[in-house]
C-alpha cells in the first residue's frame, strides 16, 4: 500500500539475542546483509505485519520473541529509480517503516530461513549492536542509523509497555560500539 507521497508502509524488525547482539540476514543470491523487513497488508497493523514478516523471512513465531519497543514515528528512506519496479515509476518514492526492537526469548536453533516458498535470506550471523553498515545497501543506511539509535536505549528494559518505550526495566547496560552512533543534529 503506497500512501499519498510516494511510500509503502513497511516494518522493521531489530531482533536481539542474549548478548544484545543483533540479527543480520544475508539478500538470498547477494553480497548484502539487512534486518528483517517487509510491507504491511492491507488491514494489517504494524504489529501483525512485524509478527508474519518474523515467521516468513526468520521462521520464528511470536512465542520466540518479546517485543521490547518500537520508533514512535515512521522512518522513511527514499529508493533509487533504477531499483523501483516498472509499474511503481511516476507514484513510489520508497518507503516508510516502523521498526521494532525484539528480544530472541527462544534459542538459535528456532531460526529457520527456509519456512517461507520466496526465502529472503541464505544465511544469517549475530553482530554487536553498532557494527559499520557498509554491508547494507547504501540508501537504507541512514535509516539504519536512525532506527538503531532511537532505539538503542531499550537495550536492557523490559518488555514493550504499548507506548512505543520498554516498560519498567533498569537503563544503562554497556553498548559495544565499532562505530558511534550520530550525534544529534547530524
Amino acid at each position: 500500500m503506497i500512501d499519498r507521497n510516494g511510500y509503502r508502509s513497511n516494518v522493521g524488525i531489530i531482533l536481539l539475542n542474549s548478548k544484545n547482539e543483533v540479527f543480520w540476514g544475508k539478500r538470498i543470491k547477494q553480497d548484502s546483509w539487512q534486518f528483517p523487513q517487509g510491507g504491511i497488508k492491507p488491514g494489517e497493523s504494524p504489529e501483525q505485519a512485524m509478527y508474519r514478516e518474523l515467521t516468513e523471512e526468520v521462521g520464528l513465531h511470536p512465542r520466540h520473541v518479546e517485543i521490547i519497543g518500537r520508533t514512535r514515528d515512521w522512518l522513511r528512506y527514499e529508493v533509487p529509480d533504477q531499483w523501483i519496479r516498472r509499474d511503481w515509476r511516476g507514484n513510489y518514492k520508497g518507503q516508510k517503516q516502523i521498526w521494532y526492537l525484539l528480544r530472541l526469548l527462544g534459542r538459535d536453533c528456532d531460526v529457520s530461513l527456509r519456512t517461507s516458498v520466496r526465502p529472503e535470506f541464505d544465511a544469517w550471523r549475530w553482530n554487536q549492536y553498532w557494527v559499520e553498515l557498509e554491508s547494507v545497501v547504501e540508501f537504507k543506511r541512514q535509516v539504519y542509523r536512525q532506527a538503531l539509535t532511537e532505539l538503542a536505549r531499550l537495550l536492557n528494559r523490559a518488555p514493550f509497555d504499548g507506548n512505543g518505550y520498554g516498560g519498567s526495566g533498569h537503563p544503562g547496560g554497556r553498548e559495544q560500539a565499532a562505530i558511534a552512533p550520530p550525534k544529534q543534529g547530524e
